[in-house]
Parts: structure tokens; sequence; C-alpha cells
């Protein structure tokens, strides 16, 4: 297995106004790592490249096609893409006469020359290449598109529901849509966007159209990497080449820390954001490798809401807070210290349970992105992930939450 950056094991707090922490040098705290496919993630230059096996993707944020701030750890669920041909938009693409596919057009977002230009001719109303897939349920459609000398796409499901969503190029906005869950668009870089429309329906057709504000009219865009999947967001591209493609969820943990977590007392720290606010139970855990002895943090099932959990047979502390919004980063720290709980997040105290007890010496050895049992479930973005050896006073919580 890989593995990703360590955990920061800090055995004091704080001091004269900072927090101080320490890196094991031994890699003891690295992580175990596992994805057994690969996966695609957004690099320093702001291109999305292909990660290997078992290799952890360290995710670079973007703002209007800048990549701002350190990267984060990109934890992503298994999905996969429905469409057979992801970017290859002459082969099982329907193309109908009065619309044309030009290939090796521009430098794409992967860096090199794999992007096709779409162009009507527009005399023969509107027109759009399209694929066939049979999905149920709620799917999101995807497509990295920009502005040619048409500054709209339309994307578009049929068969069990017309489904519909148009996307300005140029402002970067959503122009329209009909019988869509959602639709977003995001600014990649270079006037490159990702357009994405969520619906829940039975459809198998799907069409991508060049316009103009809505209009039929001659005119072309640019476009790459399509991509259809079960599930209310887009995940990270997946390339498909013949045949609908699977990536693995990501898995990462570690154990046999029994040494470098005081059990008695501590803090658990992390600053991370929510992939999608989307009701599902999310977990980041220090525990006894069960479910059994386990201090949790994490998303709930109401919308975001963070919760902390410390459980030892029965649960001795349940704190939450309702977040303006989870899918923005967040600093959050736990403290469990016999009838001393608390839940910090953005430099305030959100709640707190003065009654409890924690866990006996060495009970705590393993920390992971899930519930403490192993399986797999803390899908977000991690920037940072520290233990302290100690119940950390108000003071050093103000400081170590304040983003």
């Amino acid at each position: 297995m890989a593995t990703i950056p360590s955990i920061a094991f800090i055995p004091s707090g704080y001091k004269a106004g900072k927090l101080y922490s320490v890196l094991p040098t031994n890699g003891t705290a690295d992580f175990d790592f596992s994805r057994n496919t690969t996966a695609t993630r957004t690099n320093k230059d702001g291109l999305i490249e292909a990660v290997t096996v078992n290799t952890p993707r360290l995710d670079y944020p973007l703002i209007n096609g800048v990549v701002n701030g350190c990267p984060s750890l990109l934890l992503e669920p298994q999905s996969t893409n429905n469409l057979v041909q992801s970017n290859q938009f002459n082969t099982s693409w329907g193309v109908p006469n009065g619309l044309t596919l030009n290939g090796n057009q521009l430098s794409s977002l992967s860096g090199g020359l794999d992007v096709w230009k779409l162009e009507s001719d527009g005399t023969s109303g509107f027109l759009a290449i399209n694929q066939s897939a049979s999905v149920t349920g709620t799917n999101t459609f995807s497509i990295y598109a920009k502005a040619g000398t048409n500054r709209y796409v339309s994307l578009r499901g049929l068969s069990g529901l017309d489904v519909r969503a148009q996307f300005d190029l140029i402002n970067g906005e959503v122009y329209g849509s009909s019988n869509a869950v959602s639709t977003k668009i995001n600014h990649i870089k270079d006037g490159w966007y990702r357009c994405t429309v969520t619906f829940d329906a039975s459809n198998s057709l799907f069409y991508i159209y060049p316009m103009i504000q809505g209009v039929a009219d001659a005119g072309s865009i640019y476009i790459q990497y399509s991509q259809l999947e079960a599930g209310s967001y887009a995940t990270s591209y997946i390339p498909t080449e013949g045949s609908t493609t699977t990536r693995l969820k990501d898995e990462g943990s570690k154990t046999g820390l029994s040494a470098d977590i005081n059990s008695v007392e501590g803090t658990l720290f992390v600053e991370m954001s929510a992939l999608v606010d989307d009701l599902s139970e999310r977990r980041l855990s220090l525990s006894d490798s069960t479910s059994s002895n386990v201090v949790r943090v994490g998303y709930t099932n109401i919308s975001n809401r963070i919760i902390a959990v410390v459980f030892n047979g029965s649960n001795q502390a349940v704190m939450t807070y309702t977040s303006s919004d989870i899918t923005v980063k967040s600093k959050i720290a736990v403290k469990y210290k016999e009838n001393d709980f608390a839940l910090w997040v953005d430099g305030v105290e959100r709640a707190i349970d003065s009654i409890g007890t924690t866990f006996s010496e060495n009970t705590l050895n393993r920390i992971g992105f899930d519930g403490g049992s192993g399986v797999s479930n803390s899908f977000n973005k991690t920037n940072q992930l520290q233990v302290f050896k100690t119940a950390l006073t108000d003071a050093e919580l103000a400081v170590l939450t304040t983003i």
C-alpha cells in the first residue's frame, strides 16, 4: 500500500500564543492507503492528471481558474462513468447532419491536444451529438466546455423524462434548466468550465448541444471529458475508452498507534470540507480498530450538520453544530476528557458535554477515514489532521480552529 502525509501527533500544546506540532520522523504515522484503480486529480499547475493505483490524490484548489492555496487529500466514493466513450466523440456518439466534430483542437485540461470543436451549420435547427446509456434514479451528467463562436452549451437527457440545462460559457452562469434536480457550473481554468446537471429519472439518451442563448444558429464550442454517473454530484473525471469504467473508493487508516494516542484524554483536530451536502453520514475516527471504542467527527444525515461522538459501549458525548455550508473548508476540533467534552468549529466553541467517561489507557490504537471499524465512509477533502495527547484549553482550541 502507498502512504499519505503523516498525522501530526502533538505531545504538548499551547505556547507563547502559538501551537507547535511535532511530526514523526520515522514514518510510523504514515497512513496505509488503498484504491485499487487509477483516478484523476487537479495538480499544482491546475491540470487534470492521472494518479496510479493505491496512490493518494493531493488535489489543488482552483479559484477562477488559478490554483489557490495548499492541496487537500481527496477521498471519494466509488463511482462509474456510464458513457462508454468519455472523450472520443467521433466514435460511439451520434453526429447528425449539420454538425461537425474536429479533434486535436486547443490545449486540453490535461495538457494534451484532445479537445474537440463541436460546430453547427445553423441550417437544421437544434443539433446535438448523442450517446446512449441507460440509467435510473439520481444521476449526474457533466461536460467540460469552452466558448467558441457560440457561448452556450446545453446538456439533455431523454426517454423517461426530458431533462435540460443550459450554461453560459462566457459569464460562467447557468442560463436555464428543466426537470433538473440541480445544476452547477465551475470555472476550471483558461475559460474552461465544468457544467453539470443532476436529474432523477430513467433516461437512456444523452445530448450535448452548441447554442447561442437558446437559439439554434451557426457556431462552435469546444468540449472534452464527458461523464454520466450515479449520485447527486460530479466526482473527479473517470476516462472511458469503449466500455464503462469504475473508480473504486479511497481508503486510508493507520493502526498500532496506542503509544501516540492518549486514550484517557486528548484532542482530535481536522481541517476538511465535504464533497457535497448530500445528507450522507461521513466519519473520521480514533478507535480501537472497532466501533466499540471510538472518537468520531464528521457529517450527518441532516443538512450541513457537523457531529462529534465519544462512544465506549454507550454514548458519552454527542455534540453537533449546523454549519452554513459544509462544502466550505472548516477547522474542527473534538476535545475528550472525563466530564469535559467540547466541539470547536472555526474558532468558536459550538457544543459541550460535561458528563461522561473516556477510555482505559492504550485503548485507542487506530486512526481512519471511517467510523472506526474499517468501513470507509469519510469522503471529503482533508487539509490537516492532528492528534493531541492532551485535552487542549479553550485558548488553545480557539487558536487551533481559527480560519
